[in-house]
């Protein structure tokens, strides 16, 4: 594999990405709705058309609410619910060998798991207390700061869907269309409008976006999922490689500040990054731009089989310059004027720490561990934000808070009072940079368990490298199953869950290692894939243990300047056991 190749010690590690191939031709239409028609051509597409998951709620709310669980038709509770935030979680007690041998409903359990959609990441502290009160009240106090910005709950039961509905309304928060064939939540800067070294706010343009088509029949019915990140600070915070439309800050030498335009991003078990496609968007254009963007995938995406219908399917068939064309002439009809390239980040982009706003006062980014929180703590955190005379906080696409408004003299104290509830806004290097997804405790899809694995390798791993003196964060994702939720091709270690021989005849939790992927930032020029070496596999109970040894062996091999990734490409593969 290109990712396996060898780079000098002081380069830019610029892995090759491997194609994202467009299914092969055949004499069977692909289901592109503007060359072969309308007519489903699968199940899935059958039930989107007969009813796109947009009405599936006034059945909730006068059907299955009061009738239970059982009263629920079969692809409304697999398919539709998915557009209201709903999927059904993982009966207690089934171990991952089971996972790809059970049937669907088989796995699931009579509880949901439910995502509260949260555009850009703003909440305001109302907003907050609302969610920490819905999930104490109905969610047995479970809450997940995902990488997408949302919150979710877990053991949410039917009944209950209307008035969780109607607090978290009353407060503008929903769940429309935070999952499914649908564009999901629009990742945004978590320091839109507060940070002092942004270059343009882009929450007017994610409103204008949220407000013209979600929830409407327009893009009720895509091929997939497609995600959008748009932001407008220079250290690039939304991980717009791996979404299906990206919009960067640039400075036009001619044109002022907009945006760069990206398609075709995502991972999963075929990852690609997404591509620029060397066009300006002007402030005032983001809305319709996306809208077109949106459109060819609806119109032009693959929809006969599923597992080749992301927009990085047909980008890879298509090429930037066609895409460009095909969005122009027929869905925008004028050109985008060409534009530049964001400039490598000069910080971090998870925002951890102090920084100073742009109207003197402070934010303060603050780490839980791996996203995991609860009902109680959201709470506290509101309480505690208005103690100190703040009402706004963001999450983030790297599972972290960010809280704003801060006035000077109130930094020290709330930092301290953060602490106490499990929010620290000065992590250890492990706790800083790790990202797990929501793994076997909770997900149908998962293999092994992630949360309380990733957190305890954390913990013993502040004890160990205590003293270490790393020039860098580093940073560790850890996914249940192969489809990449916490982006483990894009980590400097990247850990895919699977079952491993225990030597017993048996088998035993543990992970596929990725190393020295990333996106673009501080230490790195661009994106690129994390590398693989045959056979190197590592078990749970031993996972604390590799990456100690993995990180000692850097800090003694790695030449001036040098970042993790750098060496993980470079280093002999023993070095890498």
């Amino acid at each position: 594999m290109h990712s396996e190749t060898a780079v000098a010690a002081n380069a830019p590690v610029a892995t090759k990405l491997p194609a994202a191939r467009p299914p092969r031709p055949s004499t069977r239409p692909n289901g592109q709705w503007k060359i072969d028609g309308t007519e489903p051509l699968n199940g899935n597409e059958v039930w989107k058309q007969v009813d796109n998951g947009i009405a599936v709620r006034g059945r909730i709310e006068e059907i299955y609410s009061k009738q239970g669980f059982d009263s629920i038709d079969g692809t409304d509770l697999h398919g539709r619910f998915r557009w209201w935030g709903l999927y059904t979680q993982r009966k207690p007690g089934i171990d991952g060998g089971r996972t790809a041998t059970l049937e669907p409903e088989e796995l699931e359990d009579r509880y949901f798991m439910l995502r509260v959609r949260i555009d850009g990441g703003q909440l305001t502290t109302e907003q907050t207390r609302v969610i920490g009160e819905v999930s104490r009240d109905f969610g047995r106090d479970t809450a997940d700061i995902t990488d997408r910005q949302n919150v979710q709950l877990h053991w949410i039961q039917i009944e209950d869907m209307p008035e969780i509905w109607r607090r978290l309304e009353a407060v503008g928060l929903e769940t429309t269309q935070a999952c499914g064939d649908v564009p999901r939540v629009f990742l945004g800067s978590p320091v839109a409008g507060i940070a002092a070294d942004e270059l343009i706010d882009p929450t007017a343009a994610i409103q204008e976006i949220a407000r013209k088509y979600l929830g409407t029949d327009e893009f009720a019915n895509l091929p997939r999922k497609f995600k959008t990140a748009i932001t407008g600070h220079p250290s690039q915070d939304v991980v717009h490689e791996i979404n299906d439309i990206g919009l960067v800050a640039v400075d036009h030498p001619e044109l002022g500040i907009g945006y760069d335009l990206w398609v075709g991003g995502a991972l999963s078990t075929t990852p690609r990054f997404a591509e620029r496609l060397g066009a300006f968007v002007a402030e005032d254009r983001v809305s319709e731009v996306w809208r077109g963007v949106t459109s060819i995938f609806r119109d032009y995406g693959y929809r006969r089989l599923r597992g080749k219908a992301r927009l990085k399917f047909l980008l890879a068939e298509w090429g930037t310059e066609k895409f460009r064309r095909i969005l122009e002439d027929e869905y925008l009809g004028y050109p985008l004027p060409d534009g530049p390239a964001a400039p490598r980040p000069k910080t971090q982009g998870d925002h951890i720490g102090v920084h100073k706003q742009k109207d003197g006062r402070f934010y303060i980014g603050v780490a839980p561990f791996v996203g995991r929180v609860s009902g109680q703590t959201l709470i506290r955190l509101a309480d505690l934000l208005e103690t100190y005379g703040s009402r706004r906080l963001r999450t983030t696409p790297h599972q972290k808070i960010v809280v704003l408004d801060v006035a000077e003299e109130h930094v020290e104290p709330l930092i301290a009072a953060l602490d106490e509830i499990g929010l620290s806004a000065r992590p250890s290097l492990f706790r800083r940079s790790t990202v797990a997804c929501t793994g076997i405790e909770f997900c149908k899809l998962a293999i092994v368990e992630t949360k309380q694995t990733a957190t305890d390798a954390i913990l013993e791993l502040e004890q160990r490298l205590a003293t270490i003196d790393a020039p860098h964060p580093i940073t560790l994702h850890v996914n249940g199953c192969p489809n990449s939720c916490a982006r483990i091709q894009a980590a400097d270690i990247g850990l895919k869950g699977q079952l491993l021989p225990d030597g017993n005849g048996g088998s035993t939790p543990g992970f596929q290692v990725h190393l020295g992927g990333g996106l673009a930032s501080v230490d790195r020029e661009e994106a690129g894939l994390g590398r693989t070496v045959r056979g190197l596999k590592v078990t749970a109970e031993n996972l604390t243990d590799y990456v100690e040894r993995l990180v000692r062996r850097f800090l003694a091999a790695r030449s001036a300047d040098e970042t993790f990734a750098q060496w993980a490409h470079r280093a002999d593969e023993e070095e890498l056991k």
